[in-house]
């Protein structure tokens, strides 16, 4: 089994890849394989509407990490998305990067169980966490849980390093993941699959 972590900062060895460093540790030491993948200090454009990838599967833009990362997903059977916090919220690039790589690669993703990690100095780790999940609740993706909300605090990787409670959610993270994956797993051996989903039904209130 095999968990992929992104690295949403635009830095790739700053505060948040020392928070998914830490999951990723605990996802081997429970016998898990993994790979952090950075989606870079670089404009990262944001969807624009185009439904290409509704036939193509996969994204019109090709010019950043988005198609890269989404034709490696079927290797995985959990996600780690990890981001900073800019004014309370996701950074531009995460935000860009999940809603092209959720929308182009959804069957890729559907059941497969995954969590977000956010990192801040301070404060807005509660409604950047909360915007992370909503990728996952909205496509059949069970949300991996830890001891508390999924968040590390500190200005530079020294300081996450020091906040001694946030790594040990980071731990209890990767344990969690390990041990749900585990559980499906053991489902598969014993014939239970998982649910197939209905035909989607969407109700527009205004014609």
């Amino acid at each position: 089994m095999k968990v992929l972590l992104v690295n949403g900062s635009p830095h790739v060895k700053g505060c948040t890849a020392t928070a998914l460093g830490e999951v990723a540790k605990a996802l081997n030491e429970c016998g898990i394989e993994t790979k952090i993948s950075w989606i870079g200090g670089k404009p990262l454009s944001g969807c624009v509407a185009c439904d290409y990838c509704k036939s193509a599967h996969q994204c019109a833009i090709d010019s950043d990490m988005v198609n890269v990362i989404g034709a490696e997903l079927d290797n995985y059977d959990g996600f780690i998305f990890g981001s900073p916090v800019y004014y309370a919220g996701p950074n531009g690039s995460m935000i860009s990067f999940m809603d092209r790589l959720f929308h182009a690669f959804k069957s890729k993703l559907l059941f497969k169980p995954a969590a977000a990690i956010v990192s801040c100095r301070r404060a807005g780790s509660s409604s950047t966490f909360d915007a992370l999940n909503k990728y996952f609740t909205i496509y059949n993706m069970p949300v991996v849980s830890s001891s508390y909300w999924n968040g590390v605090h500190g200005n530079t990787p020294e300081e996450v390093v020091q906040d001694l409670e946030g790594m040990q959610v980071m731990k209890n993270l990767g344990k969690n993941m390990a041990w749900l994956l585990k559980c499906i797993e053991a489902g598969k051996q014993a014939g239970i699959s998982h649910p197939e989903p209905d035909p989607q039904v969407k109700t527009n209130f205004i014609r």
